[in-house]
């Protein structure tokens, strides 16, 4: 799984968090349906927002089916998104477009496992079969993929160029994104709201990829592999002050936005996203220095593998290296989810509890901390 927005079961309320859940299944479960097991890969916590917001601003909240238990959900079975929604076949298409892309410019640089010529020739296959089954999606929903395509394309003559501005290098990625955000107004017919999409869409897109830029930044000196920062001679403080305008700009945005339900939008978009910039940064970017090695795991990928199912099969009772220390970080940086408890009325009062603070904050107009519910 990746992506930036990755709020856990603190930070958002009992409602909120089963909301968010039932769009990531959602789109794991299209993804399934309408391409295969393998397309499952592709979910990823950033392409569920294009679900929310479709959803936010359709007439009627989207229908749910009953998903069967997952390992990935402790073996709990949940109420999910159906694939027949548009936002899910939205969501999908966009990330085997924008998945496919990516993998194509591994296979084309020779990242890692990409450089062995059965991994590249196996991953390049299936780049492809994602791009078409990602544009034949899009087709059905009259979204022209030619914005994404040219975005992919652009990427890498852009980084192929002498280095200028880093926001130079963020401009496909906030193309990209700003297309897919603003066809959910097109698609919910509400047109008066595709400039707000539009310009959420690009300062999501510059967010994305500077975040990744500064999460990467020291293993991409110590493998001496492209990043913008390091490219653009870009400092943490500079990153910093362009992330905390970017999510101003999303904030501002997103209130601009007509939706009839908006308490998940705002949650994703505004709150979370304040505290991914928070955690991406408080880990102290561009500590890497050149020529240093990056920490491995002891036992490689292999035994990495291994953990995952180990952690599926047990329903989390495993836990691999470094997911305890995570688990600590996760409830020490949530633990204040509700620290503005004392002007949320009546709708927080097991805030001594501070994990289900909010549980009986779904439909609550009073609320006004910052979990997102109101």
């Amino acid at each position: 799984m990746f992506g930036i927005v990755r709020p856990c079961r603190h930070s958002l309320c009992g409602g909120l968090h089963r909301e968010w859940l039932s769009h990531l299944c959602g789109l794991c479960l299209t993804l399934r349906d309408r391409h295969g097991h393998a397309a499952r890969l592709v979910t990823n916590y950033d392409g569920l927002l294009v679900s929310v917001l479709t959803e936010a601003q359709a007439r009627s909240p989207y229908p749910r089916r009953r998903a069967a238990p997952c390992a990935l959900r402790g073996f709990a079975a949940a109420d999910v998104v159906d694939a027949r929604a548009e936002g899910a076949r939205l969501a999908a298409a966009a990330s085997l477009i924008l998945a496919a892309g990516k993998i194509g410019d591994h296979v084309r640089d020779g990242d890692g496992l990409y450089g062995r010529p059965a991994v590249a020739r196996g991953a390049a296959w299936a780049a492809r079969r994602w791009d078409r089954a990602g544009a034949a999606d899009a087709a059905e929903l009259a979204f022209d993929t030619t914005v994404l395509a040219g975005a992919l394309a652009r990427q890498p003559v852009l980084e192929a160029r002498p280095a200028g501005s880093v926001l130079d290098l963020t401009e496909p990625a906030e193309s990209a994104v700003a297309a897919v955000f603003a066809h959910t107004g097109v698609l919910t017919g509400r047109p008066h709201n595709v400039p707000a999409l539009a310009e959420a869409g690009r300062f999501f897109g510059r967010l994305a990829h500077l975040l990744d830029a500064v999460e990467d930044l020291a293993a991409d000196r110590a493998s001496g592999s492209y990043n913008p920062l390091a490219a653009t001679g870009t400092g943490p403080a500079q990153a910093r002050r362009l992330c905390d305008d970017a999510a101003r700009g999303l904030a501002l945005a997103v209130a601009d936005l007509d939706l009839r339900r908006s308490a998940l939008v705002r949650a994703l978009l505004v709150t979370e996203v304040a505290r991914t910039v928070d955690r991406v940064f408080a880990a102290g970017p561009g500590t890497g220095q050149p020529g240093t090695e990056t920490p491995r795991r002891q036992g490689g990928p292999a035994l990495g593998c291994l953990a995952g199912a180990l952690t599926c099969c047990t329903c989390g009772l495993y836990e691999s290296p470094g997911m305890e220390e995570e688990r600590r970080s996760c409830t020490d940086r949530c633990g204040d989810c509700c620290d503005a408890c004392g002007s949320c009325g009546d709708c927080c009062q097991a805030c001594s509890s501070c994990g289900e603070c909010c549980n009986g904050c779904d439909g609550c107009d009073g609320c006004s901390c910052d979990c997102g519910c109101n």
